[in-house]
Formats: C-alpha cells, sequence, structure tokens
C-alpha cells in the first residue's frame, strides 16, 4: 500500500518481497541509478548558465552529434553503477560496445546487466525542453565468475527484471516497474530525496492524443499514413489531439499520463525505424504493459522481438492498448 510521503528508499525496502531476485541487489541497482540521475539532473538544470550546452565535437555510435551533456550524462551513470559493485557490465547508448565491470574481489561476481540511453531527447537541452534517461536491467545468462559476454545484453525485453526512465522537467521523477506496476518518484531538491507522487500509474485504454512527427509523414508506410487520417477525422471524439515533444520520455510520460499513442515507424529514411530496441523501444515497452498500455512495431509484440545487435533499430507504437491496437489494425490491413 502507497503511503504519503514515502521515499523511494521506504518504497524499495517495503516492496522488496515482489523482486524476486535477492532484494538487496535491487536496491542498490536503483540506489545507483538515483545517485547518477540527481548528479545529471543538478548539470541539466544549470546548462544554460555554463558552456555545456551545445555540441561536443564528436558523434556516437548512431551517428548523431553528442552533445556536451549527453557525454557527461553517460560518464555519471557508468561511473557511478561502477562503484555500486553490482552491475557486470554496461551498454550505452553513447559507446559503441558494451563495457565488462570486474567484481570487487576481480571474480566478476557481479549478476546484472544494466542497457542505457542516458540522455534522450538530448538535442532540445538547450531550448529548455525537458530530456530523459532510460534504463533496463536484465540478469546475466552466462556463467557468474566469467566476464559478460554480447549475450547477457542481446535478451528479448520479456526477460528485463527492471526498467525505467528519469524525466527532467519542471519537476524531476523517476518513474520504473520491476514487473509489478508501475510507480513515479518525484524528486524535492531542497533535500535531495525522491517521494512517491504516482503510485500505480497506469495508461487509460484510451486516449486522445496522437504523438508523430508529421513532418516525415510523405516517408511513412501506408498503414500509418492512413492511421493519422483517421486520427485527424472528425467522428466520435476525433480529431484527436497532435502532441510531439521529440524527446520520448517526455511523450510517453504525457500520454501515459492523459492517454494517448506515440509512433516512431518506419519510413523510406529509416527502413527499421529510428529508435533502438535495447535502449528504448524494450524498456519502454515493459513499463507500457506494467501501466495497462501496449507497445508493439506494429505487428509484433516489441519485448517479443529476439535482439541481433546492440545498437538495432525498431519501428515503435506505443500507449493506450485500444490506440495501438487500431494502429495495428490499420498497418495490417494495408500490407
Amino acid at each position: 500500500m502507497a503511503k504519503t510521503n514515502q521515499t523511494l528508499g521506504e518504497f524499495i525496502i517495503e516492496n522488496q518481497s515482489s523482486f524476486k531476485y535477492t532484494s538487496g541487489e535491487l536496491s542498490r541497482l536503483i540506489n545507483s541509478i538515483r545517485l547518477a540521475a540527481k548528479v545529471v539532473n543538478h548539470e541539466v538544470n544549470k546548462a544554460g548558465l555554463v558552456d555545456i550546452i551545445g555540441a561536443a565535437g564528436d558523434t556516437n555510435i548512431q551517428g548523431e552529434d553528442q552533445q556536451k551533456l549527453d557525454v557527461y550524462a553517460n560518464e555519471k551513470f557508468i561511473q557511478t553503477l561502477t562503484n555500486r559493485n553490482i552491475v557486470c557490465g554496461i551498454a550505452s547508448e553513447e559507446e559503441d560496445d558494451f563495457i565488462t565491470i570486474n567484481s570487487q574481489d576481480e571474480n566478476h561476481q557481479n549478476k546484472y546487466v544494466v542497457l542505457i540511453d542516458p540522455l534522450d531527447g538530448s538535442s532540445n537541452i538547450d531550448v529548455n525542453v525537458s530530456v530523459g534517461t532510460i534504463f533496463s536491467v536484465y540478469r546475466r545468462v552466462t556463467p557468474v565468475g566469467t566476464p559478460v559476454q554480447l549475450e547477457d545484453f542481446l535478451q528479448k525485453g520479456n526477460q528485463q527484471v527492471a526498467a525505467g526512465y528519469i524525466v527532467y522537467g519542471t519537476s524531476t521523477m523517476l518513474v520504473y516497474t520491476t514487473g509489478h506496476g508501475v510507480n513515479g518518484f518525484t524528486l524535492n531538491p531542497a533535500i535531495g530525496s525522491y517521494y512517491l507522487s504516482h503510485p500505480n500509474m497506469q495508461f487509460p485504454e484510451d486516449g486522445n492524443i496522437y504523438s508523430v512527427n508529421e513532418g516525415n509523414y510523405i516517408h511513412f508506410p501506408q498503414g500509418i499514413k492512413n492511421y493519422i487520417k483517421y486520427c485527424q477525422e472528425e467522428e466520435g471524439n476525433r480529431p484527436y489531439t497532435s502532441r510531439y515533444i521529440g524527446s520520448l520520455v517526455s511523450d510517453f510520460h504525457r500520454n501515459m499520463i492523459k492517454g494517448g499513442i506515440y509512433m516512431y515507424p518506419k519510413s523510406s529514411k529509416n527502413s527499421n525505424g529510428k529508435l533502438r530496441l535495447l535502449y528504448e523501444c524494450n524498456p519502454m515497452a515493459f513499463l507500457a504493459e506494467q501501466a495497462n498500455g501496449k507497445a508493439s512495431d506494429g505487428y509484433t509484440r516489441i519485448m517479443d522481438i529476439e535482439p541481433t545487435e546492440l545498437h538495432q533499430r525498431v519501428p515503435f507504437i506505443c500507449g493506450s492498448k485500444n490506440m495501438v491496437e487500431k494502429a495495428e489494425e490499420f498497418m495490417k490491413n494495408s500490407q
């Protein structure tokens, strides 16, 4: 039962029996993410005051310009997760390859891998629009006592043990699941603690918001074009409202609270879609399903897709269950 003024730490302790592995492990994992998020939040909030906005001059493995804060967030999350002696490997959207982390006894005893998008929506930093961090946690599949391998990261989304995001907006929130619903915690910056503010978050089964970059309309598959036209028709509770921030965390967060659908389909410009299966789509799909929503590539459940590479991209449709199913219907009928 959620309590008023319950901190994230108290919530984890009270609900640790619902985590099927050692409770202390979950606490250390979430605490390390919480700590890194506070540090990154501090930098995000002063990004306009110091020389930390703008491009760092490098491009990441995806070929995108790295904002300076991207690089900073990446370093902080890797550093914090490494120091907590809980993670055996990290894969980041900003790194070409995964990072192997040894346990403090140097016998590779740690059991978890974390996949992370350290700063989602970073192109919005220098225009003061919300950005976020997305994380996904798996138990390793290779034997404890050996260095982590690629196969530990290339697991289907349905094997996740935890996932979540931090949104750095008008307030800073950490939202996560361990497979027993979704709960949101808001940072009180005065004392540095996260408090349970959004217990048992749920997508409404229906919504009236659709989120898609309509500037790419001409490049979309016919099924998506048809669904967008359906959203714009004057019938029943339609036309729907169009809301697109360009930051997955922010768009997802709004749609979960208000009811809506988020779409980043494949296109003639991006034949496999643009979002990454492991860093963005799987964790958001896990959250969506735990919050009574749905996530699909238009035909297949996201969390059933077999990953083949670390930086694999997939089409992504996610949100209120009835809306996603309607979009899937349009995709199927346009084949």
